[in-house]
């Protein structure tokens, strides 16, 4: 079991939770996510892990309150725990010096989203990070984006924060005026679509984050299964993150709809 340390609410669905995990914490890279589970008799839910805390022993994850599950994860304490916290899993982001990198996130994408802008910085790139949501308040993780990002651009629908408009406004207004190495994006499966379709339009190398239906995250039951370039991929082994120009993004939104 894993013991919660810290709770704090982004917005009234959105929730992140500090949580006691000393293995995952020291071997955790950015884009390694975990497998929750909140009781005995739980589903199993996939998180992307958005920080860690090795001297303290524990990973921070970011959590969006939509079905019984999660709004019961959502509803813990600090010193209630979780019954069952499984990971690092998945394959950890390919970082590199490219010159100037674009990282955007929508919504909770943000969360996933936050280490690799750490590590892009680190490993010596120009970072420009775009924030969007629907609105203001939806809006995460600013101030720490900030801390590792050369310029940050906010983008909301309703135009209450930052610019009015979608997150590809704001990435083509950076693929305008410089040249980009890199696009990393992380969000709502059709925000990452029309990311790629407009990156794709620049030439521009992108990466995307894939957030499909997920069950073991060993690649035993094949529920999170994507066509990449052509190929039958598994998101739990083989990603999350794939190259966004080969990813068939209407097939997999297709498949996210099958539960609705």
């Amino acid at each position: 079991m894993n013991k919660i340390l810290e709770k704090e609410h982004f917005s009234a669905n959105v929730v992140r939770l500090e949580v006691e995990a000393p293995l995952i914490a020291r071997s955790r890279r950015p884009g390694h996510f975990v497998i929750v589970i909140p009781d005995e008799k739980g589903e199993r839910i996939p998180l992307t892990i958005a920080d860690s805390n090795i001297e303290r022993g524990s990973i921070t994850l970011v959590i969006q309150a939509i079905g019984e599950s999660t709004k019961k994860i959502c509803s813990l304490e600090p010193g209630e725990y979780l019954h069952d916290v499984v990971g690092p899993l998945g394959q950890a982001t390919k970082i590199a010096n490219v010159g100037t990198v674009v990282c955007c996130g929508g919504g909770v994408g943000v969360a996933p989203l936050l280490p690799i802008i750490r590590a892009m910085k680190e490993a010596g790139n120009k970072v420009i990070s775009v924030l969007a949501a629907r609105t203001k308040d939806l809006i995460i993780l600013e101030k720490q984006v900030a801390e590792y990002s050369d310029e940050v651009i906010i983008m909301t629908d309703d135009g209450s924060y930052g610019q009015k408009g979608l997150v590809t406004n704001g990435v083509e207004q950076v693929l305008m005026r410089e040249p980009v190495g890199e696009v990393v994006t992380i969000g709502p499966a059709i925000m990452m679509k029309f990311v790629a379709l407009l990156t794709k339009k620049y030439n521009v190398p992108t990466q995307c984050s894939l957030n499909t239906i997920m069950v073991d995250g060993t690649g035993m039951c094949g529920a999170c299964r994507i066509t990449v370039g052509g190929k039958v991929r598994f998101v739990c082994v083989d990603g999350p993150e794939f190259d966004a120009h080969q990813v068939d993004f209407d097939e997999m939104l297709m498949r996210l709809r099958a539960y609705n």
